[in-house]
C-alpha cells in the first residue's frame, strides 16, 4: 500500500486532521479481519461525501448551463455521480493503491471493483468537507471533475439531437436515419470529421466536428432544421 501522504499531494489538500483521510480509505473488509484497528470503516464518510458531491454538481449545472431544464439537470447529475464516473476518477487518482482492504477482498479483485473505488472517492470527499469546509471541498470536486461535466452535457446534447431526428424520421418517413462518414482529415491532434445523415436514401444534413460523434450531432441538428 502506498504512503497516504502521497495522496494528499495528488488531491492538493493538506489535512488538518490526517486521521480523516486515513479513515476514508478503510474498507469494512479490513475491519472484519482486523477488529482491533483503531479506525471505523469509511461508510459514514461515504454517505456524507455523496451528499456534498451531489450538491456541488447540481450547483455547477445550474450556474453554467442556464438553458437546461430541471429534467435534463437531473439526468446529468445522475450520470456524473454514478459509480462508473466515480470509479474512473478514482483510477486517475490511483486511489486503489491506498485502500485498507481485507485479504479476502484483496484476493478477489477488490482494488479494481467499481463499487469500492466509487465509495472510497465519496468518502475522501466527505473527509475533505469535514476537514477543510465546503468551499475547499467544492474546489476539490471541480478539479476532479474538470472536463467531466462538459463531456456529459455534450454527450447529452448529441443524444438529444439524434434521438429527436430518429423520432421525426420515423414519424414522417417511417425510416431510421443513417449516418455516413464522408471524411476524416488532419493530424491526430487536430482531426476534422465530416458526416452526412440520410433518411430514406436522401441526404438530409451534414455536419463537421473534432470527433465523429460531434459531427453526427451537427448533422442531426442540420437535418432537423430541414425536416
Amino acid at each position: 500500500m502506498r504512503i497516504i501522504t502521497e495522496l494528499e499531494k495528488t488531491l492538493q489538500v493538506s489535512f488538518r486532521d490526517f486521521v480523516l483521510l486515513q479513515q476514508a480509505l478503510v474498507h469494512r473488509s479490513y475491519l472484519n479481519e482486523n477488529p482491533d484497528f483503531e479506525l471505523r470503516s469509511n461508510e459514514r464518510l461515504e454517505f456524507l461525501g455523496d451528499s456534498v458531491l451531489s450538491a456541488v454538481i447540481a450547483e455547477k449545472l445550474y450556474a453554467d448551463y442556464p438553458s437546461l431544464a430541471e429534467g435534463d439537470m437531473t439526468k446529468l447529475r445522475s450520470a456524473l455521480v454514478r459509480g462508473e464516473t466515480l470509479a474512473r476518477i478514482s483510477q486517475r487518482l490511483n486511489l486503489a493503491d491506498y485502500l485498507y482492504l481485507g485479504r479476502g477482498e484483496e484476493s478477489s479483485g477488490g482494488r479494481t471493483r467499481q463499487s469500492i473505488l466509487a465509495d472510497a472517492l465519496e468518502a475522501v470527499i466527505g473527509a475533505v468537507y469535514l476537514d477543510q469546509g465546503f468551499n475547499a471541498c467544492r474546489e476539490l470536486i471541480l478539479r476532479l471533475y474538470e472536463g467531466e461535466v462538459e463531456k456529459a452535457v455534450s454527450d447529452s446534447l448529441t443524444a438529444d439531437f439524434k434521438s429527436r431526428l430518429q423520432e421525426t424520421a420515423q414519424s414522417k418517413y417511417r425510416e431510421v436515419p443513417e449516418y455516413r462518414l464522408v471524411s476524416a482529415e488532419g493530424p491526430d491532434h487536430a482531426r476534422e470529421f465530416i458526416v452526412e445523415v440520410l433518411v430514406g436514401g436522401r441526404i438530409m444534413g451534414k455536419g463537421k466536428g473534432k470527433s465523429k460523434r460531434e459531427a453526427e450531432k451537427e448533422a442531426a441538428r442540420s437535418a432537423l432544421e430541414v425536416l
